[in-house]
């Protein structure tokens, strides 16, 4: 049994001033948490590059050596995992790039959504993009679109939810052929669980972590509620507190808690350092609703 108490920091990943570990997404398997995240490097000549990466733990303590996911590539900049999800057999992971060539700070109009897949959770192959919008609209007509997140109804069907326009949504009954439903006034990195009768859908906006519960997946009811936890004693959080991302663990034996991950860019902002110092973090919760961390 982990026992949160004990831990002696929030911190999962800790970055610095050549490294930041962002948008982390976590997949509970046979014993073992798989950790996704964006990686951000600033090289020597001050060049940076995002990769999407990868550790495994079984405490939450001790990680594998960081594996990188996804090419060297500005133009392209592989990044920000949602969500892993099983089906059919096989594991899907979406993600964005984040194109920032020619120097950008920030994705461009290229930036789009994609998925992988894997048989182990390890090796991933054949990214495509996510074509949300139908099958008739180019994929260069699709609009600047990140931060990807998957999740199935009752009805069998898939819904995939990113950031254009508050969210979008769209909906798929083969993760291939996507019909567009529309879209909610919300921020960033949005995550969601099932739990009785509700959907629990985090989001970022600005700073800290909001959240909106829904019946249906469409219609959403915003909770009035910011959870922004350690941030004003932790000085490696102090500039933001983003990218939440529950895992529900609460009927595993071994975990017992609902988890939170997010990262945590401090002590100056986001836009000040945006390429630098993010840290990935962890709280928990025994009901959706009130979170526990070290502080």
């Amino acid at each position: 049994m982990i026992e949160f108490t004990k831990r002696k920091t929030a911190i999962l990943l800790q970055g610095d001033s050549r490294t930041a570990y962002r948008d982390p997404a976590v997949h509970f398997h046979e014993g073992k948490f798989y950790l996704y995240f964006t990686l951000v490097e600033t090289e020597s000549d001050g060049e940076i590059y995002m990769y999407l990466a990868m550790t495994v733990t079984e405490d939450l303590v001790h990680f594998s050596p960081i594996r990188k996911l996804s090419p060297r590539n500005q133009a392209l900049n592989f990044s920000s995992p949602g969500n892993i999800i099983e089906w059919n057999g096989r594991f899907y992971l979406c993600c964005q790039t984040y194109c920032r060539e020619n120097g950008k700070k920030y994705g461009s109009e290229n930036s789009r959504i994609w998925l992988l897949e894997s048989d182990d959770l390890l090796n991933w192959r054949n990214p495509s993009v996510i074509r949300v919008k139908g099958d008739s609209v180019p994929v260069e007509q699709m609009g600047r679109m990140i931060d990807p997140f998957l999740i199935q109804n009752d009805f069998g069907e898939w819904f995939c939810f990113f950031k254009q326009n508050g969210v979008s949504f769209s909906k798929s009954q083969d993760l291939q052929h996507w019909f567009f439903c529309g879209n909610t006034e919300c921020g960033e990195n949005v995550c969601i669980i099932r739990d009785g009768a509700l959907y629990h859908l985090w989001h970022s906006p600005v700073n800290g972590i909001g959240k909106k519960t829904s019946t249906d997946l469409m219609n959403w009811k915003d909770s009035g509620k910011i959870e922004t936890l350690g941030q004003q004693n932790w000085d490696w959080a102090k500039g933001r507190i983003t990218a939440g991302m529950v895992l529900d663990l609460r009927k595993e034996k071994t975990i017992g808690k609902a988890l939170m991950f997010f990262h945590g860019t401090g002590p100056k902002d986001e836009s000040i350092i945006f390429d630098q110092y993010a840290c990935i973090g962890l709280a928990w919760s025994d009901d959706l609703e009130h979170w526990d961390f070290i502080r």
